[in-house]
């Protein structure tokens, strides 16, 4: 293909294609609906980050048909070569296995006096929306063929589609059989390995056995359907399918949840069971379910702003402690997509004003706090320097003015609060143990914390209360379980960077107090305010505890204190036991009482729970 060829790139068609056998005929059809995951369709493949050759290609009367891949970007391009003027190349995409397709998407035909020409780049996948594709190129050359799809399998790992089950390294059955005619149709799990597959008993020849596989919960299930559908022979009682992968990490597709069908010969009608997702470990599993409402597109978490920046943090957690990186691409995407500007509800009801800054001080602390997490995990000092920018936007509301000292909650200095300072506490420490040669941000750091034990946050049982009046006192307002955490953790790094005896003793006075508690401990569950009788939480209380959590953790590591380590231990087992359901979801009661509330935040706070325990 000439260089002139790879600069130009055909219109984009939108025509209907089908086949009968290799042969392609054009008929009227709608337009593919543009997918976002990584990038965008219509990728321009000159900013491709691989190009690979996964299928063969294929040979159009002399013509030379290729797909190509880019795995880390998820994205495909088709190319033809050695051609003729008006030859012509695009690519199918499915999201069915192959049954329909979006044809002709990108269709280049080679111009006068070129040798080929090629697409622009698709997107294989669709985690945005909960769909698995499969993508194909295709040419017009005297004559229409296409290449092999690519990617028919979903592997995790050298755990992939169609495996034997007798390979299997362990067998769960997670949730109750279901029974149709007689029969018996069993879901049946390798947890290690994220495998699945279906069993029918009690049958007679004929009887069917298949999988169904699903994305997002089991809302849908286009590419997932009828996976090994299996047949029971003449003479047996049951069967089984092979086993399938439920994690597609190429495909940017996590916690897939699959469900056993199964139908009794006679009779069209199927029976299934419930949808499960496995459980390699509670962590993993509870990791995995968190991924699944990423936005991958925006690299966030919707509708929550500062909830994002501290599931991310969760995430980095959980890969620290694990030793995984499943989802180290996220920091990343993460950081990208969302250190610029933008308006009023489009990341916050605030405007964002670049560098995660807008008007609400303690919404910049939470992704301060985040981008340290990143640098302590990569070593990038974009994260590094990152935080340091939100941290001295932090210290522009630092007032010694009013109450001697502490952190305004906003822009307008309506209201001084602990989050707010404790999250000043935390970062201007942490930059102090970061930064070669520092005393600015170390010497911020003493200021804050002899201002903090000084300034009535504080109360006489060793609870932090929600802020100072106008008047600073302590305002008497709900001991919320984050602003413990935060002041917890903050004391202990103090400690750490400083070996001052007073530091550790408060982190150690607020940590006992909230663990002995009944205003944040019940029957041994750490529990909200919010989690009591009829009451609910709000979308920023769904993640306090996790946030208290984390900093617990910090303090047992610190001190090697089997009561707190006994403690996050507890609270792992009560969600694992009594908050979590088959999908592996994670609610904001961690006792497991109703009503529970469950969704993304909830995931994230429960997480770093399960992560925190010993």
């Amino acid at each position: 293909m000439s260089d002139r060829a790879h600069r130009f790139l055909g219109t984009i068609v939108a025509l209907g294609l089908a086949l009968a056998g290799l042969v392609a005929l054009p008929a009227p059809a709608r337009a593919a609906t543009p997918v976002c995951a990584l990038a965008c369709d219509t990728l321009d493949p000159s900013r491709a980050a691989r190009d690979t050759f996964p299928v063969p290609a294929r040979n159009i009367n002399g013509r030379t048909l290729r797909l190509h891949v880019s795995d880390p970007d998820s994205m495909a391009w088709a190319s033809i070569d050695n051609a003729v003027t008006g030859d012509a190349v695009w690519l199918d995409r499915s999201w069915d296995r192959g049954a329909t397709w979006e044809p002709l998407l990108g269709k280049a035909s080679v111009p006068g006096t070129w040798t080929g020409t090629r697409t622009l780049m698709y997107n294989i996948t669709d985690p945005v929306g909960h769909r698995r594709g499969w993508i194909r190129a295709c040419g017009d050359a005297a004559g229409v063929a296409c290449t092999d799809w690519v990617y028919p399998r979903v592997c995790d790992g050298t755990s992939c589609d169609g495996a034997d089950p007798a390979g299997a390294a362990g067998d769960d059955r997670p949730v109750p059989a279901a029974t149709l005619f007689g029969r018996t149709i069993s879901l049946h799990m390798d947890h290690a390995n994220g495998m699945a597959w279906g069993v029918i008993e009690n049958g007679g020849a004929g009887d069917e056995i298949w999988l169904d596989r699903s994305w997002d919960g089991g809302a849908t299930w286009p590419e997932g359907s009828s996976l090994g559908r299996t047949g029971v022979p003449s003479g047996a009682a049951g069967t089984r399918t092979d086993m399938y992968a439920t994690r597609d990490p190429r495909g940017l597709l996590p916690g897939g949840a699959v469900r056993a069908c199964g139908r009794e010969a006679a009779h069209q009608e199927g029976g299934c069971t419930a949808w499960a997702r496995p459980a390699p470990t509670r962590a993993r599993a509870a990791a995995d379910a968190l991924m699944a409402s990423y936005r991958t597109d925006e690299g966030w978490w919707r509708s929550s702003w500062w909830n994002s920046a501290v599931a991310i943090t969760t995430v980095m957690d959980f890969a620290r402690k694990t030793g995984r990186h499943d989802y180290d691409w996220a920091v990343s995407r993460t950081f990208e997509q969302n250190k610029g500007v933008f308006p009023a509800g489009a990341r916050s009801s605030d405007p964002v004003e670049g560098h995660f800054i807008s008007r609400a001080v303690d919404d910049a602390g939470w992704w301060g706090i985040a981008w340290v997490t990143a640098y302590d995990r990569t070593r990038e000092r974009r994260y590094l320097d990152e935080a340091v920018t939100i941290a001295g936007y932090l210290h522009q509301h630092w007032d010694p003015s009013t109450c001697g000292g502490g952190m305004w909650w906003d822009r307008e200095h309506t209201y001084k609060n602990a989050v707010t300072s404790g999250l000043y506490l935390w970062l201007t420490t942490a930059l102090h143990q970061r930064l070669a040669g520092d005393t600015v941000w170390g010497e911020r750091a003493t200021t804050a914390a002899d201002w903090y034990l000084d300034s009535g946050l504080i109360n006489s049982s060793g609870l932090v209360n929600d802020g100072l009046t106008r008047s600073c006192a302590n305002n008497g307002q709900t001991v919320w379980s984050y602003n413990q955490g935060l002041a917890i953790g903050a004391f202990t790094q103090l400690w750490r960077s400083t070996g001052g005896t007073r530091y550790l003793d408060t982190a150690r006075r607020l940590a006992d107090a909230a663990t002995t508690s009944p205003r944040l401990t019940r029957d041994g569950i750490l529990t909200e305010s919010c989690d009591i009788g009829t009451a609910s939480c709000d979308d920023n209380q769904k993640q306090f505890k996790g946030i208290f959590v984390r900093h617990l953790a910090d303090l047992a590591d610190a001190t090697g204190s089997t009561a707190y380590r006994t403690y996050l231990t507890r609270q792992s087992d009560s969600i694992w036991t009594t908050d979590r359901d088959p999908l592996n979801r994670l609610g904001q009661r961690w006792s497991g009482t109703a009503p529970n509330q469950t969704d993304w935040r909830t995931q994230a706070g429960a997480l770093s729970a399960l992560t925190a325990a010993p």
